[in-house]
């Protein structure tokens, strides 16, 4: 659900939003959403190391699940 809200910007920056969109071909909105979004944090990588792990740990690799694969890790000797 989107929210109507009301913020106050300088003049300058909200030149450069304006630059920026015209550039981009977005509006105004669409361009605030996206800078807060890459803004506000996001899963990390120890945590997405840890959702990882943890799927492992409730359906580990079965035996001969990636012996198709084998051969292509092989690097051959010079």
């Amino acid at each position: 659900m989107l929210k109507t809200i009301e913020v106050t910007l300088d003049e300058n920056l909200l030149d450069q939003i304006e630059q920026a969109t015209h550039t981009l071909g977005i509006p105004r909105s669409q361009f605030i959403q996206q800078a807060i979004r890459r803004t506000l944090p996001g899963p990390t990588l120890s945590g997405l190391e840890q959702q990882h792990r943890a799927g492992y740990l409730r359906q580990p690799v079965q035996p001969g699940e990636f012996d198709v694969w084998e051969t292509e890790q092989k690097t051959p000797h010079a």
